[in-house]
């Protein structure tokens, strides 16, 4: 389908045009696929349930499952309860078959392949990046190790409003038109400078993500479309190929480039919830999903972070993905604009939510989307 009029490659990723834009990615932007492979799809299990009396409270107010939508900006809902799916709904011109930008959800599939990698020897969490990345030796990458790019405990040197910006003109997300800035994705890794020294205090910084994805692509031997193909999309049942943009050099954008149906981040959802199982075979090790049980120090290193909310004082930051709560376990990918994959343990839940937002990150939005969606799942008992 066509972009609609008035969506360019310079604009797609701005309101309002991101709704359409969203939608549209691999005609908008350079980008790999990443394949399902040739099994058969699995289709998922139904057990829809009339949502229409749930109601939440949020800022005084009471809030329905259709006000929830709207005010947030969704494009498409999937709530799994215990493997089926009990809530299906997409606005606007979205359809099932259509595949969304995941944005910074993207960091939560890459990070969970680094935890094949781990299970199959290929890397370490301890090791330094520049032992699989050899031309970031002497670089401000040179005692960082895995472990820190995945917790992002990196002294990068990193202003957040704008660093998040930039990454849209060199990743490849729109054509490179700032010449202040370099030209391609590895470039700005090499030149990076610290301001402090790795593994100290939590910051989010989208670049980190970059950097692992090429570890593991070295440590894989493999580009990283094929190898999370490979090791992951081909294996929970996905309907569809995903695909990832990539910059004008070929490296793929790790750390927000990834596009896919709702359906298939439903079923890597539930891959998550199973501990890595899928239909008892597994795909990922348990041990890495055990891994966001709690920890005391990355407990303390998120909470001087501008991402802490007191509404949940044990949250932290671990192997790119938000741990609410590790006692039970809920945890979630985020992405800016309201991208959002919600693992819910406690009630065996997966909420998948794609939006288009009307800015990147609106606190009021993101407060009222999260307790709306865990409020949600605590409703389905």
């Amino acid at each position: 389908m066509a972009p609609e009029s008035g969506v360019t490659s310079a604009n797609w990723i701005d309101p309002p045009h991101n709704r359409s834009g969203f939608l549209r990615v691999s005609e908008l932007t350079r980008t790999e696929t990443i394949s399902k492979g040739d099994k058969e799809p699995i289709d998922l299990a139904r057990s829809e349930r009339d949502l229409s009396r749930f109601t939440f409270e949020f800022d005084g107010a009471e809030h329905s499952i259709s006000n929830l939508i709207a005010e947030t900006y969704t494009d498409a809902i999937l709530v799994l309860h215990r493997g089926s799916i009990v809530f299906e709904r997409y606005e606007g011109t979205m359809a099932p078959t259509d595949r969304h930008l995941l944005m910074s959800v993207s960091k939560s599939i890459v990070s969970t392949l680094c935890g094949v990698l781990i299970g199959h020897g290929k890397l370490r969490p301890e090791d330094a990046v520049p032992a699989h990345v050899n031309e970031l030796a002497g670089t401000s990458w040179d005692e960082c190790t895995v472990r820190q790019l995945l917790d992002m405990r990196t002294g990068t040197e990193w202003n957040y409003e704008r660093d998040e910006e930039d990454i849209f003109d060199v990743s490849g997300y729109r054509e490179h038109a700032r010449p202040d800035l370099p030209g391609d994705t590895a470039s700005w890794i090499r030149t990076i400078r610290n301001t402090h020294g790795h593994g100290r205090d939590f910051r989010y910084i989208s670049l980190v993500t970059d950097v692992l994805g090429r570890v593991l692509e070295r440590a894989g031997n493999a580009p990283l479309p094929e190898l999370i193909s490979r090791e992951i999309w081909s294996k929970i049942g996905a309907e569809k190929d995903a695909d990832i943009i990539v910059d004008t050099s070929g490296f793929p954008v790790s750390e927000g480039g990834i596009s896919a149906t709702l359906r298939d981040v439903g079923q890597f959802g539930q891959m998550c919830l199973d501990r890595g199982q899928v239909r008892g075979a597994e795909v990922v090790p348990a041990a890495w999903f055990e891994g966001l049980d709690r920890d005391r120090e990355l407990i303390g290193a998120f909470a001087g972070s501008p991402e802490f909310d007191p509404h949940w004082p044990e949250a932290f930051y671990r192997n790119n993905w938000w741990v609410y709560s590790s006692d039970p376990q809920i945890y979630a990918g985020l992405g800016v604009f309201g991208q959002v994959l919600l693992i819910h343990r406690p009630t065996r839940s997966v909420i998948v939510k794609f939006s288009s937002q009307p800015t990147m990150e609106d606190p009021g939005t993101t407060a009222l989307e999260r307790t709306g969606l865990v409020a949600l799942c605590e409703s389905l008992g």
